[in-house]
């Protein structure tokens, strides 16, 4: 079994379970983000969004927190490879970083469209 195709997706599976809970334990990034994530899944359920709006919520917390991880996997790398400032680095760097930005700003553009008409219904109607 272990060495079995479905073997290996179990353990695969394993190992992103861990990557997720290391990224949760040690990034303040995500640790922050998923914060935000859990209010606004909070937020969803006290104003019953529709299940549309809750696919591109899900969706849009998917998409930050996905890039973070990889920002964060990125700078781990780029500071093994070269621990000491290089201009390249710090620009393979905050490529990544800008990379979560249009993430995040996706994902504020996304929740004013589900929540600004449930908090300011009557600039909606």
């Amino acid at each position: 079994m272990k060495d079995s195709y479905l073997g290996k997706r179990i353990r695969g599976g394993g190992y992103a379970i861990k990557g997720a809970w290391i990224l949760l334990k040690t990034e303040p990034s995500i640790q922050v983000q998923a914060v935000i994530s859990i209010a606004v899944c909070i937020a969803g359920f006290y104003f019953d969004i529709t299940k549309t709006e809750w696919i591109f919520q899900v969706l849009a917390i998917g998409l930050v927190l996905s890039t973070e991880g990889l920002n964060s996997s990125i700078e781990g790398i780029a500071d093994f490879v070269h621990p000491d400032f290089h201009s390249k680095i710090g620009y393979i760097k905050d490529v990544a970083a800008g990379a979560v930005l249009f993430a995040a700003i996706t994902a504020v553009i996304i929740a004013c469209f589900i929540y600004l008409p449930y908090l300011f219904p009557a600039f909606f109607s």
